[in-house]
């Protein structure tokens, strides 16, 4: 770790088939799925290029060869959209061409788990701190979510996991657990994450979600990691986190502030995104708003 070191490129996981979308996922992956008129990972690279980081890597699995078509130029749709004068949606397409500089990369076949998939974009992200995304949640918040991560690993200089509060018993099989001292309201040192440990039986309130920010070394304890699990057995980041965290290597958890969660990773977190964006979309919400009150009360009638 070098001193004053800043996050410079973000690292987003892409490579799964989204299989409790099925069958829609099976020609259209999930995180293309669309949030009224942006496919979920859109708003995801967004939130990452207003935290001024524009050099994106995804990990993403060969037989998924449309989310890299949405983030390169598509040449014949330019000049189609050109000769229909359709220069809004032009203007539009070149926006997201031009946002980022993006790079991709397949998962390395044998191992799955999102270790392996952050192990697999090693040469691309280099030796740099990173920031490290799931590709299906995200968050609106004051100040954005990866602004909070990124101020946080600026200030501390150490490994960050982005975390929320929740002391819902059913959450203890959903999300990873972090344990340690707070060093103030927002910040807490890392002493243990707990994976998933069952519901009712999370070790505290602070839950680990999408992300997180590691120091370069997380590559070679994900290396020592492979080599120790069976084969049949899922590499997850979590393995990293303990094999630094045994390493004595600093690592921090930043609550998130002032922040809506969108969890489009199931079905009913994505329909409620759904409604909650589209009660706030500027062309129609009001219009909105009175039909979905109207079929809410013809459902109670």
């Amino acid at each position: 770790m070098s001193e004053g070191a800043q996050v410079k490129k973000a690292l987003i996981l892409a490579a799964g088939f989204g299989t409790r979308f099925l069958p829609a996922s099976k020609v259209i992956p999930k995180v293309m799925f669309p949030v009224l008129d942006k496919p979920i990972i859109q708003i995801i690279v967004e939130e990452v290029v207003k935290a001024g980081i524009s050099d994106i890597t995804f990990v993403v699995s060969p037989l998924l060869p449309e989310i890299r078509r949405h983030f390169e130029p598509f040449p014949e749709l330019n000049v189609l959209l050109a000769r229909s004068g359709k220069r809004n949606e032009l203007d539009e397409l070149k926006k997201i061409e031009r946002m980022a500089k993006f790079s991709f990369c397949f998962q390395k076949p044998g191992r799955y788990g999102t270790g392996a998939a952050i192990l697999s974009a090693r040469q691309l992200i280099g030796d740099k701190p990173f920031l490290m995304l799931f590709s299906d949640e995200f968050y609106y918040s004051n100040p954005p979510w990866i602004t909070q991560l990124v101020n946080a690993y600026e200030e501390f200089q150490g490994s960050i996991l982005g975390c929320i509060r929740t002391t819902k018993p059913e959450d203890g099989n959903r999300f990873g657990f972090v344990t340690g001292e707070a060093v103030n309201e927002k910040i807490t040192r890392v002493a243990d994450l707990v994976e998933k440990p069952g519901v009712g039986k999370a070790p505290s309130s602070l839950a680990s979600m999408s992300g997180m920010v590691f120091e370069p070394e997380i590559f070679d304890c994900f290396v020592e990691a492979d080599k120790e699990l069976p084969e049949d057995k899922e590499l997850f980041q979590t393995y990293g986190v303990k094999k630094m965290l045994a390493k004595g290597k600093p690592f921090f958890a930043v609550e998130y502030q002032n922040y809506r969660y969108f969890d489009t990773g199931d079905r009913f977190g994505y329909l409620k995104s759904l409604v909650e964006l589209g009660l706030e979309y500027p062309q129609f919400k009001e219009e909105f708003s009175n039909w979905l009150k109207n079929k809410i009360s013809q459902s109670q009638g």
